[in-house]
């Protein structure tokens, strides 16, 4: 496969459950920076097939108040391809989770398995999970059974690493009702000081008949096809790489060509959504998160990082940008991972 084929095989129909949808590249779910306002952005260029939500709590779903929660919220007419992702430890708790999220209207849920933070790991949740194997196939079955949308399940290596330990896993999961997978293969302790193991992601793909998502690594087109030679997985799910360039689905599957401006722009973009959704003290919040990833984009980034983390409302953050942007700062095909925490 060459990159420019990519794009042939991702707008190849897949079903998950009974959905089918019309293009397999997805925007992974990431806490703190998979809001409303960046899912926005992302949807204004396209090229993607389901958008995800950032981490909601179980417990904190059934009587989230969409206007006014700040993650439990959405537009309306990205509900039919949104998948909103919850953490917990309780399957009495995720299950009154999912049903809310069906009755709202989202395309599915995704059960967290995967995130590695210590405030999570420590009640349990995420990543903390993959210790309680039992446990997990059990909040998985008990969601499966109280909701008619598909299911997803987020998950890593494991604690140790033991390729037979995902594998092992992801059978649990599927046998459990999970309709479709998307892996990370790193083990949770390694916050990203090592490559993914993609061989893992092929393990895992031939262990089930649900359709596996590969994560981790994706920052370019040719990367992306690197993953589905070497994988056979079935659909692509991209985190930090969308945050950084929100174009990028549509540049690998609508021939999208971004023109010199697109960086200066796009930020621009960003500081109007998000006022569009949050006082100016959030967002210039979210704005300083998503920050790093954009700055990655750039041969001096870190400079351009200092000067946009000394702002203190969204107008000096526009007032930076025009200033940084009147001398084209050079930029990097591939991002400076120092600056993706």
């Amino acid at each position: 496969m060459k990159p420019q084929t990519l794009s042939q095989y991702l707008l190849q129909d897949l079903t998950i459950k009974d959905q089918i949808i019309h293009n397999r590249v997805l925007l992974a779910p990431m806490a703190g920076l998979g809001h409303i306002a960046l899912r926005q952005l992302i949807s204004e260029f396209g090229g993607f097939g389901l958008l995800f939500t950032g981490m909601c709590s179980a417990k904190a779903v059934p009587h989230e108040n969409p206007d006014t929660s700040l993650v439990f919220n959405w537009r309306k007419e990205e509900l039919g391809h949104l998948v909103c992702q919850i953490f917990g430890s309780d399957p009495e708790n995720m299950t009154k989770a999912a049903e809310r999220i069906e009755k709202e209207g989202f395309f599915g849920v995704d059960l967290n398995f995967g995130c590695s933070v210590a405030a999570i790991c420590k009640k349990g949740c995420g990543a903390a999970l993959l210790k309680n194997p039992d446990l997990s196939s059990n909040i998985v079955k008990a969601v499966r059974e109280s909701v008619s949308i598909p299911v997803f399940v987020k998950f890593r290596t494991g604690w140790d690493n033991n390729p037979q330990f995902a594998v092992d896993m992801a059978k649990r999961f599927e046998d459990a009702g999970a309709d479709a997978l998307t892996f990370h293969p790193r083990i949770a302790p390694d916050r990203r000081n090592r490559p993914p193991q993609w061989d893992i992601i092929k393990l895992v793909r031939q262990a089930v008949g649900i359709p596996v998502f590969g994560n981790g690594n994706l920052f370019q087109a040719e990367d992306g096809v690197k993953m589905i030679e070497k994988t056979a997985c079935q659909g692509l799910s991209v985190g930090r790489m969308a945050v950084a360039r929100p174009w990028l689905f549509a540049q690998w599957t609508k021939d999208f060509s971004p023109g010199d401006d697109i960086f200066f722009t796009t930020a621009m973009r960003m500081t109007q959504i998000l006022l569009d959704h949050y006082d100016d003290h959030y967002s210039v919040k979210l704005f300083k998160k998503f920050s790093p990833y954009f700055c990655a984009n750039f041969k001096f980034g870190h400079q351009i990082l200092k000067k946009l983390n000394r702002t203190k409302t969204m107008d000096d953050i526009r007032t930076t940008l025009d200033s940084i942007f009147e001398t084209n700062p050079e930029t990097l095909s591939r991002p400076n991972l120092h600056l993706f925490s």
